[in-house]
């Protein structure tokens, strides 16, 4: 057969699929040369749509009369009982009508087995937290639009909005066997949440236009939290990834310390309230902690801490700060099958260490692992393509709202150099450098033509979206324009090469792209193209890769100039907005003193100069006290002043690149064809990975 010749975007896939060189394996060298002789079996303008699929998930049962009337459980269980170790699988569930009862996707599955899956090391705790996050309070459907019941079965808003009460389900148990009531709930809140050497200042979720409320307990399965004033965005915070709607997991690897609820019977030995601040300092000294605090933060890690009493699905065995992560099922989790048998289907979860994510995707490309969504390359799509039959997987793309994977986040906080901060506060530089990136081309390059160019407004399928105009809104390629705006503005002198000089006469203007490299999106390399394409509107660009913890620091100091991250999220606007509005200072690359302004009403930060800015401040505030009508349309308001005003300026977005690049053995069970991949349905949570089983 004759060689054909490559196009182009085939080309840019076979060569970013194959950066690893020599690492590659015999079998990835082979896929690649069978591209160059072999008629793809789609036009590459289909490559990968045969993968995305029907959105589909499990059923969370509300009618009781449906409920099992008898229970299961898995056999290394069911040994432990004869043996004496562990009470009856009835005596370990909630009450027969107060289990939650999920109708696995496709059918019942079997017991047993281990889930292979990679992660990066003890940084990484997001791999495991996503998976075990039934723990919340509640959670979303498969679609990620609807609230659920998860850890509470059932709650109530009241009519004006200020209360909301949670029903937790009689006879839910931590994973050591303890009862799990409202004193949980009472014992977070009072003496975790409130004491000021764990918590220093209130979550902004925790609280309406600032003002404080209450949590207390109307009886041992009741909750109420009470608000000052109406508050209906409230179930929602506590369905998304909140610290108070967070769980254990979300909660501690936040660093804040459990989320809505904590386990009292095995933390109070870690609080000088209950014994004295010299014992729990000693403690702390004794296992190596500088202080009572830093071991407390080590004690409510489920990730790190074996012996710290879970209520997710699986509960780690084996912590994230070694070579294996390790988690092992839950013999008290509260959720059964139709056919009544105890979750989770599978016994445990093994999360090898890879060193780097070029390992980790190779891994995954040579079938060693069951199922892995998290850290797999999307621009290694052509090579696992190759490779599905050899590697016994199959591919499962999972698009997400979100309207930029790598977007440009403008930090119009900047003040170390008057010059640039200028130009960073001015719109229409802001709107040139917009007009001036080649989205068509970055696309092509590093989304193989999956994703969709433009601005970064969400999705039309949402309801947050301002509307189909705004996908294309300061989100084209029109150096024309850039030109007229940047000359507009006051740069019309130029050096040698082309480009812009600075008003002060210190030389060019010259803007810093600042990235992390080894994540999800290959910021460092999208940056270094935007930085081409703004040479050609005089512009020079200094890309300069940081490690994350300090490119993250200098952003909390507003030390940089733009950052190049994702807006992942940012499409459910209340529930993650930090990537799209500078209001929360947990993370803020927009301008952190501005975060702080907003979230201490003015008593710390800097106050915005940007009129735009605040206004999208008094509508974002406005929101929470609003019925979800009214929100929607504000949330649309607030997209239409981010595009416009071009803080965030997008690039590539509606794309599975994001954690939605899903590889899955093919003798797993339960597998959605598509799942919901979006960051406050805590993607795969809302698909139960419970109900995941080994068909063999």
């Amino acid at each position: 057969m004759s060689k054909r010749k490559l196009s182009r975007r085939e080309f840019l896939q076979l060569a970013t699929a194959t950066t690893a060189g020599v690492a590659l394996s015999n079998s990835i060298v082979g896929a690649a040369q069978a591209a160059t002789t072999t008629p793809p079996a789609a036009a590459p303008a289909k490559l990968g749509a045969q993968f995305i699929g029907k959105l589909e998930g499990p059923e969370i049962l509300r009618d009781v009369a449906k409920f099992p009337k008898k229970f299961a459980e898995a056999p290394m269980l069911a040994e432990l009982v004869k043996a004496g170790k562990l009470p009856p699988v009835e005596k370990r569930l909630p009450e027969a009508t107060d289990v939650m009862v999920v109708k696995p996707l496709k059918e019942v599955g079997k017991y047993g087995g281990r889930w292979r899956r990679g992660f990066t090391g003890p940084a990484d705790n997001e791999n495991g937290n996503r998976i075990v996050s039934t723990d919340k309070i509640l959670m979303w459907d498969y679609t990620g639009n609807k609230v659920a019941p998860s850890l509470a079965k059932d709650w109530r808003l009241s009519d004006d909005g200020k209360v909301c009460t949670i029903f937790l389900r009689k006879g839910l148990k931590w994973s050591d066997g303890q009862p799990f009531t409202a004193d949980d709930f009472v014992f977070w809140y009072t003496d975790i949440y409130q004491n000021k050497d764990l918590v220093p200042a209130p979550a902004p979720e925790f609280t309406i236009h600032g003002k404080p409320r209450t949590l207390s307990k109307r009886d041992d399965y009741t909750v109420v939290f009470e608000f000052p004033e109406p508050y209906f965005l409230f179930v929602d915070i506590l369905a998304g990834d909140t610290l108070i709607g967070g769980g254990q997991a979300t909660g501690s690897a936040r660093a804040s310390f459990m989320g809505g609820y904590a386990p009292a019977h095995y933390l109070k030995q870690f609080l000088p309230k209950y014994s004295s601040a010299d014992e729990v300092t000693r403690k702390a000294k004794a296992a190596n902690f500088d202080s009572w605090v830093s071991y407390f933060r080590n004690r409510t890690n489920w990730a790190l801490n074996v012996d710290l009493p879970v209520v997710g699905p699986w509960k780690t065995v084996s912590p994230i700060n070694t070579p294996t992560w390790g988690m092992e099922r839950n013999p008290y989790y509260w959720a059964v099958d139709t056919a009544g048998n105890q979750l989770p289907y599978i016994d445990r979860i093994s999360m090898g260490l890879a060193e780097n994510l070029e390992v980790l995707n190779l891994r995954a490309i040579a079938g060693e692992y069951d199922l892995q969504e998290r850290h797999v390359s999307l621009n290694k799509l052509p090579v696992f393509i190759e490779n599905q039959k050899k590697g016994n997987y199959s591919i499962h793309l999972d698009t997400q709202q979100a309207g930029c994977d790598a977007a440009l986040l403008v930090n119009t906080a900047y003040e170390a150099d008057p010059e640039i901060a200028k130009w960073l506060t001015n719109r229409d530089f802001r709107r040139a450098l917009a007009l001036g990136i080649d989205r068509d081309q970055l696309n092509e390059a590093f989304w193989l033509g999956i994703g969709t160019p433009g601005s970064t407004a969400p999705a039309e399928d949402s309801s947050n979206s301002p509307g189909k105009e705004y996908r294309k809104r300061w989100g084209v390629l029109d150096p024309k324009q850039a030109n007229t705006l940047l000359d507009k503005v006051g740069l019309t002198k130029k050096d040698a090469e082309g480009y812009r000089l600075r008003t002060d006469g210190k030389g060019r203007v010259r803007i810093e792209l600042m990235t992390v490299g080894g994540q999800f999106i290959p910021f460092t390399q999208v940056a270094e193209m935007v930085k081409q394409h703004w040479q050609k509107i005089g512009i020079d660009a200094d890309v300069k890769e940081a490690e994350r913890s300090l490119a993250f620091t200098k952003t909390a100091n507003a030390e940089h100039h733009i950052m190049l991250w994702t807006v992942s999220g940012a499409e459910n606007l209340y529930l993650f907005p930090r990537h799209a509005l500078p209001v929360d200072t947990a993370e803020c690359h927009l301008g952190m003193p501005f975060a702080r302004w907003y979230a201490t009403n003015g008593a710390q930060g800097k106050k915005p100069t940007n009129p735009e800015m605040l206004r999208a401040f008094d509508l974002y505030r406005s929101a929470a006290g609003k019925k979800e009508a009214e929100r929607t349309k504000i949330a649309q308001e607030i997209w239409k002043i981010i595009v416009e005003e071009c803080w965030v300026i997008g690039t590539v977005g509606l794309s599975p690149a994001f954690m939605g690049v899903r590889i899955v053995k093919n003798n797993l069970g339960n597998i959605p064809t598509r799942q919901t991949n979006a960051q406050h349905a805590r993607t795969p949570n809302t698909s139960h990975p419970a109900t995941f089983f080994f068909k063999a």
